[in-house]
């Protein structure tokens, strides 16, 4: 584990304890595994021996707790194990829909209301016990609702203040729509995390000709929102950028937005580079598909769709079509949210694995040492680009 001597030499917070909610429990067990796995790895016996690390080291993190729901649909938070004195961090996955429950004898799927809804309950039922309370949420709650256009709810904003009014001390998410909207809760902690390194490395793994230079690859924005991840980017990689202008006609809504016209592409020639088009999140995928498909007109080599969250809304059916067209060659996203079980049959998917950077994250906040070195992860990326160049393994 990086710089595992700053933790060493760092007194922790509390006792941790993990709250994997149900949307998260795939994930929240990967967490603990790695957690276990770095405090049992520390040598040193101070760490081991004194009574201000009791239950430091332990083989397992997790803590006990349900939200179970009566049969008019109505819920409750309950812990089944003492959380006084601890340091607790709550994973949520507000877009998980495979979770469902019982309602007036009708079968529903969880939405994310449902899931910031039990994110409340357990913050109540652990409130006023716990040392400290620490929300790790990767799809930030309405987080495409952050700004107020007309007579429109600010949805995401009222709801981080909802929770720093609930006691919540700090607020992980990543890769948030627009991350000014931490401006709406000044006096809290809100850490904002992008997954380039974990993108990049994957990438590689998954390709053993990639060509890291100007001649051969480009980092494309699908739209203007998503220019200054691209941009940040392609800086790491000292390539050069480009960007799809949507052209939306704004007299009609469909679907809760404007429906795109066209596609104008702004940057360089492609003819012959490989591009990596960046994005936060893959919804329907149209705007993806019709990005990459627009790229390969333009006679690009290959096209490697990046997306945070895959959320695919409309199914699969269309990017199976998309990839026997050879519209594009990889998607990479992350498993910070649920992703369809057979998403992972695809030839053409590769997921990126977040679960060792959420444990370090959650060790160093554990330890309050800082998040510098996680937040800006340059340094790692030219590491493995590095050592991919020279064809040696890499984590």
């Amino acid at each position: 584990m990086p710089n595992i001597r700053q933790l060493e030499n760092a007194m922790p917070v509390a006792p941790l304890k993990i709250v994997a909610l149900s949307s998260t429990e795939k994930l929240g067990h990967k967490v603990n595994d790695y957690l276990v796995s770095f405090r049992k790895s520390i040598r040193n016996d101070k760490v081991k021996n004194d009574p201000a690390f009791h239950g430091y080291i332990e083989s397992n993190y997790l803590a006990n707790v349900e939200c179970p729901r009566f049969g008019s649909g109505e819920a409750k938070a309950i812990f089944r194990e003492s959380v006084r004195g601890k340091d607790v961090f709550i994973l949520v996955d507000v877009c998980n829909h495979s979770i469902t429950y019982k309602m007036g004898g009708y079968v529903n799927h969880m939405s994310p209301d449902d899931h910031y809804q039990d994110l409340k309950r357990v913050i109540a039922a652990c409130e006023g016990k716990a040392h400290r309370v620490n929300v790790i949420m990767p799809y930030l709650y309405e987080g495409r609702q952050h700004k107020r256009s007309g007579r429109e709810s600010l949805d995401c904003a009222y709801a981080l203040e909802e929770l720093l009014g609930m006691g919540v001390s700090n607020l992980v998410t990543f890769d948030a729509h627009d991350p000014r909207v931490q401006n709406s809760t000044p006096l809290s902690g809100f850490d904002n995390f992008n997954p380039f390194y974990q993108f990049m490395r994957t990438l590689l793994n998954a390709e053993e000709d990639l060509l890291v230079d100007k001649e051969h690859l480009m980092v494309i924005s699908p739209d203007e929102g998503a220019l200054d991840r691209a941009i940040y980017f392609a800086s790491i990689l000292g390539v050069d950028v480009g960007m799809f202008y949507k052209r939306r006609d704004y007299s009609s809504i469909v679907n809760g937005r404007n429906p795109i016209i066209a596609h104008e592409f702004l940057g360089d020639n492609i003819e012959d580079k490989d591009i990596i088009i960046i994005d936060d999140i893959i919804s329907s995928g149209e705007s993806m598909l019709d990005t990459s498909r627009q790229l390969k007109a333009m006679h690009a080599r290959r096209v490697f769709l990046c997306s945070t969250f895959g959320l695919f809304t409309s199914g699969l059916k269309a990017f199976d079509e998309a990839y026997e067209k050879c519209y594009f060659d990889r998607i990479i996203t992350t498993n910070l949210t649920y992703l369809p079980p057979e998403l992972y049959s695809r030839p053409y998917f590769v997921e990126a694995d977040m679960s060792k950077f959420l444990a370090s994250i959650i060790d160093f906040m554990n330890h309050d040492v800082a998040l510098s070195n996680t937040m800006a992860p340059t340094d790692k990326i030219h590491a493995i680009l590095a050592a991919y160049n020279k064809r040696m393994p890499f984590e």
